[in-house]
């Protein structure tokens, strides 16, 4: 059953430039249309270049993180660009003040600036960053609605100034380039990405993303001014098509791929992007960063793109016969720019070698030093000034601006999309209100993923958001002004009935494969138990979901009176209000105008829900959409999810993809036993003895290394009872693990099965051997703890010395038969 109310709506055919597309030849020449080649410039990049040795050409290819770069390494190196990855921050502190942010800034670029002991040319630092929904890793900085929330309200205009409006406020901070638009054409909404793709038609992606690359950086005589920033057309191409699996395989026949994937990339480069950034993903099994039919012969020859390919993080190092510390293979493929983090100054000597020895040429090198040297003259470097003497450098009062925040609240406004209204919408604001939900007054779970830090969420507070306005402090102002009451209670209790309810729950903040899911069930049970509540005690119910992309909630519809998909609408929460409420007197104050631009699911594994294929059968169809003038009777909808349970195995993760499980928790304690529990992406116990940071091992902050100095625990938390067959008899715990630096005493792995019961093994041995010689497996049966079933601490881990492990992933497993206890 498609739920239909609205006229179809016209898209518009937005071909920025033409052609047929053959299987080999992808006849897309002529594509690119944005700023043309200047002689004057070409003439000053040969000069430029004539002066230049091999290792300053190798330099500009290489883009470290700020992390594990100095200003004194830029100096020193000559690096071309720079950046911050999710959770860098200046100074190593992702919750840096603005000041902080110019102010490192100012020192990368002094350092690029300083003269050369030989005479040769000086060529200043790029500062690129993720700022995907506004200026969105720094605090104080307006947040827009995720593009999944800009797909809704189909409004180019509106794109093009959050896109101006973000590049000022990157400006301010001195940074030069953003890591955006995202042009996936997403097929799977599985996929962890999902948010960050405008809509699953490649019309709309065409034309909001390229209104976004035009607000970014300007247009006419306005391009690339000083109000303005680089953007990148990214993941060039196909990520959103790889079966719901990030950095996964996009296939299909070559001709219909690149039409559906690599069309929204026509109107970006006729919109003037000056970088396109490669996609992790691959097309039938080729890596993007390995490909040089797509990377070169079709982006840069035949769509005629003259700006630069920067590769994604570590990309490189994904094809199978490259390291992140050297890969020829991508630079020989069309890349421009490695984005290597951490590993930057092998990947320069390697990269050099190979020009040496001629597995890159100096054509191709040449090629691609001419390309970053074009963005930066285009871009007007060479003749600014340090980035706190630029027109908005050090112009905190821009940074959430009010000015800016009425743009975001609009497009909140616009963003909703109401699915279901029995007659509960608009609310008068006079009565009282009770607004319930984990998400009700969290603007770091309506903020989303990328939200200061990469995976957002985690330990962020409200405090962390000055300026901003949650959900609930929206709706509360609007009714106080009107003589109502809006009360604030997640759990949904009360004491005295209130006239009406409303519930804001959805998906935990997330970014990248960390979001992958394997169907698209909406699994928490706390708000569907709060809307059934509500509705048995006869209190009209208002549902708001905070998501990153359609899910199955049949239950939570047909538990409420009103269901509005809110996506995830970033700091203005008073756009919420805006529209749910009435004005004093009555009247709408704002109507619904968003749209879906994804299709809603009617069944749980609708995956793949796309207008035109087969089987095409949502709930709510692409396009859908209420407004307070138009009613749509409802109908029960099926509340059975009819799986073939995929995650029937009996495997139980604890920890994985960089993050403990639910209701599993990290916990480190000191020597003293006093716990803290750790919930971002670095942390320590309280006296410093235990700490953890992120690190890397198949993907970006993927697992967790932990150090111990003289004392202290780490380990995992289970925050509710535990399935009793997960810990039963005949099942093991698996990890997966390295050992940096062996310990200096004694180091005990226990697991414990409640108060004063807990077993434990010395495992120090075992860790001394396994001293940098890479990731192991340790398999051990539970039988190995004597003392009863472990419930509480599935796995804890004590050092008496100093010791470094990282850890990617902890499994509870059956033991297949398994008795021996050895790590």
């Amino acid at each position: 059953m498609m739920r239909s109310l609205m006229k179809p709506l016209v898209q518009k055919s937005f071909r920025a430039c033409a052609a047929p597309i053959l299987a080999l030849s992808l006849g897309l020449t002529g594509c690119a249309s944005g700023p043309k080649k200047d002689d004057k410039v070409e003439t000053q990049i040969t000069e430029i270049m004539s002066k230049m040795s091999v290792e300053q050409k190798v330099a500009q290819l290489i883009m470290p993180d700020i992390s594990t770069i100095t200003p004194e390494d830029v100096a020193k190196y000559r690096f071309g660009t720079i950046l911050n990855g999710g959770n860098s921050g200046p100074y190593g502190n992702e919750r840096s003040k603005p000041e902080d942010w110019l102010k490192l800034a100012d020192a990368f670029w002094e350092a690029s600036r300083t003269p050369h002991a030989d005479g040769s040319p000086v060529i200043p630092v790029l500062w690129a960053t993720d700022a995907v929904h506004g200026h969105s890793n720094v605090v104080g900085a307006t947040l827009f609605p995720h593009n999944i929330g800009l797909g809704a309200t189909r409004d180019p205009a509106l794109i093009r100034e959050i896109g101006r409006i973000t590049a000022a406020e990157i400006k301010v901070t001195g940074i030069d380039w953003t890591f955006a638009p995202t042009l996936a054409v997403v097929r799977d909404d599985r996929w962890g990405r999902t948010y960050e793709g405008y809509a699953e038609d490649k019309g709309l992606v065409s034309e909001l993303g390229a209104a976004m690359v035009e607000g970014l950086q300007g247009t006419g005589p306005d391009f690339l001014s000083q109000e303005h920033v680089i953007a990148t057309a990214k993941h060039f191409f196909g990520d959103g098509g790889t079966a719901g699996i990030d950095t996964g395989d996009t296939v299909g026949n070559e001709a219909d791929l690149v039409e559906l994937h690599a069309y929204p990339y026509r109107a970006a480069l006729k919109s003037g992007a000056q970088t396109v950034m490669a996609s992790f993903s691959s097309i039938n099994g080729q890596k993007m960063h390995g490909n040089k039919s797509y990377l070169t012969e079709l982006l840069k020859n035949e769509m005629a793109f003259d700006g630069l390919v920067v590769g994604d993080w570590n990309g490189h190092g994904r094809i199978p016969s490259c390291t992140n510390k050297d890969c020829p293979e991508s630079i020989n493929a069309g890349l421009d720019i490695f984005m290597v983090p951490e590993d930057w100054k092998e990947l320069l000597t390697n990269t050099k070698a190979a020009v040496d020895s001629g597995k890159i040429s100096q054509e191709r090198l040449d090629d691609a030093v001419r390309r970053i040297l074009r963005v930066k003259i285009r871009y007007g470097l060479f003749d600014l000034p340090a980035p706190s003497a630029r027109k908005l450098g050090g112009n905190y009062a821009l940074l959430g601006s009010p000015e800016h925040r009425a743009v975001a609240r609009k497009a909140v406004q616009e963003s909703l999309v109401l699915l279901k209204n029995d007659g509960v919408l608009p609310i008068n604001p006079s009565k009282t209100i009770l607004v319930a939900g984990e998400g009700a007054d969290s603007i770091a779970k309506q903020s989303g993923g990328w939200t200061i830090s990469w995976q957002g969420g985690g330990d962020l507070t409200n405090a962390d958001f000055p300026g901003a306005e949650s959900i609930f402090a929206g709706i509360a102002k609007q009714a106080e002004a009107a003589g109502g009451k809006a009360i604030l209670s997640v759990d949904g209790s009360y004491a005295q009935k209130p006239d009406v309810a409303i519930v804001v729950f959805g998906e935990k903040p997330y970014a990248e494969f960390m979001g992958d899911i394997k169907n698209l069930s909406y699994g928490d049970a706390k708000p569907l138990a709060l809307l059934k509540k509500f509705q048995a005690q006869q209190i009209p119910v208002v549902a708001v979901f905070l998501t990153g992309r359609p899910l199955w909630v049949n239950k939570e519809l047909n538990a409420s009176n009103a269901f509005v998909a809110a996506w995830l609408p970033g700091s203005e929460g008073g756009g919420v209000a805006d529209v749910l409420l009435k004005t004093k007197d009555g009247q709408v104050q704002k109507d619904f105008k968003g749209k879906l631009s994804f299709s809603w699911p009617q069944a749980c594994d609708a995956y793949a829900l796309n207008p035109g294929e087969a089987n095409y059968k949502p709930l709510f169809g692409y396009g859908y959409g209420m407004a307070y003038g138009e009613h749509a009777a409802w109908t029960k909808v099926d509340e059975k999810c009819a799986l073939s349970q995929p995650n029937a195995e009996n495997d139980v993760a604890v920890f994985a993809r960089g993050q403990s499980v639910a209701p599993f928790t990290l916990v480190a304690a000191d020597g003293k036993g006093q716990r803290l529990t750790l919930a971002g992406a670095k942390g320590k116990s309280a006296d410093g003895t235990v700490s953890v940071v992120a690190m890397d091992r198949n993907a970006q902050e993927d697992a967790r290394t932990i150090s111990w100095k003289a004392g202290g625990s780490f380990g995992f938390e289970a925050s509710a009872a535990l399935n009793p067959a997960a810990m039963a008899e005949g099942r093991a715990i698996r990890i997966d693990y390295q050992i940096g630096t062996r310990p200096t005493g004694p180091v005990k792995l226990s697991m414990s099965c409640g108060a004063n019961c807990r077993d434990e093994i010395d495992i120090t041995a075992s860790l001394a051997l396994a001293e940098q010689k890479g990731w192991m497996t340790a398999f051990l049966p539970l039988s190995c703890f004597k003392k009863g079933t472990p419930v509480g601490m599935p796995l804890s881990i004590q050092s008496s010395g100093n010791f470094e492990m990282s850890i990617s992933a902890v499994t509870l497993v059956d033991d297949g038969g398994e008795t021996a206890c050895r790590f």
